[in-house]
């Protein structure tokens, strides 16, 4: 197990071990996505909102 650090709301968050690069996760207390971007040293960020292009 790993935590981190919610940069949006400084809850900390407790993270399985397994956790990969690229993972989407939740905080749990103010429910952002966060992107995992590193896994040694493990840091997450705010993961960029994804607009759809609805095939424009």
């Amino acid at each position: 197990m790993a935590t981190v650090v919610c940069p949006e709301c400084e809850a900390e968050i407790v993270l399985d071990s397994e956790v990969e690069e690229s993972e989407i996760i939740v905080c749990p207390d103010c429910g952002v996505e966060l992107e995992v971007v590193s896994v040694d040293p493990l840091k997450v960020v705010v993961a960029p909102e994804v607009e759809e292009d609805w095939g424009e």
